[in-house]
């Protein structure tokens, strides 16, 4: 675990924000048609209104949470879906907790 690689992913408020609703994402997005939240994660459609950015934005955020491991993304037909790695989290929290 790089922690100045996850500081940095996290310094933005946008990809703070991605981590917080994918905390609680029924609370936080529409109702899936082809996926469940807790199984799969969230549609990537979703992030850019959500943001108030174009999707291309988006999905460089969302990259970028995947990248340092705190996001999991799975493809199912056109669709990718995102799901916080809360193993990520709890390891992240523990070495700032060691500094």
């Amino acid at each position: 675990m790089n922690i100045n690689k996850l500081s940095s992913a996290l310094a933005c408020p946008s990809r703070l924000a991605i981590i917080c609703w994918l905390k609680s994402p029924a609370e936080h997005f529409p109702p899936q048609v082809h996926a469940d939240f807790n199984a799969v994660g969230v549609c990537g459609a979703f992030f850019a209104e959500k943001l108030g950015v174009t999707a291309a934005t988006a999905s460089a955020h969302l990259r970028i949470l995947v990248d340092v491991g705190l996001v999991s993304s799975t493809r199912i037909g056109k669709w990718t879906y995102f799901k916080r790695n809360d193993e990520t989290l709890a390891a992240f929290s523990a070495s700032l907790t060691n500094l």
